[in-house]
């Protein structure tokens, strides 16, 4: 054995569990992808169900609400690569700013302990806290004289609703790669913009924000691949039939079709239709991070 496999061969036995479960859980369902050409039968598994061709996927597109659902994943993902693209740059660039290292961490710790609390609990929290009856802003609306908004049962409201909820959960868990990019400026560059007679904003605008782009570039060119991800446990904890109109997504749909409705092959044929816009969108957004961040995969 080389001296090079004998540093390297450590690292690979213990990657070796992880690529086992990824091959477990991921890879070897994928053989249920037939599922989406067939007449599925479970009593009779997807080796021995009839095959149907194409009819599961032009079902899907003759349904009412494919069209509108697409819509409405396209728009929250949109909203929420945009939203969540932004603020934690400002934030980040905010957070640098302040000089008291003991205020700075403890801001920083309650901005990004959102991000390990799941939906099913933040989802119960932003329930109690909507309600427009007992809910804090509800009762808030109420006290100014104005009239309570049922916020997660109005259309107009709802997707509105998840890009703010879900920003306010990730957003401070995003700043610290941007603030990780802020440590890497030399800070020779402030000091001499300080002799130059820089203030803050000028350093901020002409130093912090040009430091970091090389980031911005490559988290905004990676983002594109969740164009087509707009939250499923997010959703499925805060919608209801009220708001399917403008609030139902594809993951949503998908559930309700495959384990609500038991229409296996069109769930399925839905779900492979997003799979494979999702792959085009993940595959362009790495060749752009390559061509304009030096993104590398290996």
């Amino acid at each position: 054995m080389s001296k090079r496999n004998k540093i390297i061969w450590p690292y690979h036995t213990m990657l070796f569990p992880g690529v086992l479960l990824v091959f477990i859980y991921c890879y070897i369902p994928m053989a249920g992808i037939m599922i989406a050409f067939q007449k599925f039968i479970p009593g009779k598994g997807i080796f021995h169900s009839p095959w149907i061709g194409w009819d599961n996927f032009k079902f899907v597109f003759t349904m009412e609400d494919t069209l509108q659902v697409i819509y409405n994943t396209v728009f929250i993902a949109v909203l929420k690569i945009v939203v969540g693209f932004v603020v934690p740059i400002l934030f980040a660039l905010l957070l640098n700013e302040v000089r008291k290292m003991l205020f700075k961490r403890t801001v920083q710790t309650l901005v990004y302990l959102p991000h390990f609390m799941s939906w099913v609990i933040l989802g119960g929290i932003l329930i109690d806290i909507l309600s427009p009856s007992n809910g804090l802003v509800g009762k808030a609306m109420t006290f100014i004289g104005l009239e309570p908004v049922f916020f997660l049962g109005r259309n107009d409201w709802f997707p509105y609703v998840l890009v703010i909820s879900d920003v306010w959960k990730e957003f401070g868990f995003s700043t610290i790669v941007y603030l990780a990019a802020l440590t890497g400026i030399n800070p020779s560059l402030y000091e001499a913009a300080k002799i130059d007679g820089a203030n803050r904003w000028k350093q901020t605008l002409h130093i912090s924000l040009p430091g970091i782009v090389p980031m911005i570039v490559l988290v905004g060119t990676l983002s594109l691949g969740n164009v087509l991800n707009a939250g499923f446990d997010q959703v499925y904890n805060l919608y209801s039939p009220l708001v399917y109109e403008k609030g139902d997504i594809i993951d949503t749909l998908i559930y309700r079709l495959g384990l609500e409705s038991a229409q296996y092959g069109v769930a399925t044929a839905l779900g492979l239709f997003k799979s494979l816009v999702s792959f085009v969108l993940i595959a362009t957004s790495y060749f752009v991070a390559f061509r304009f961040a030096n993104y590398r995969i290996f």
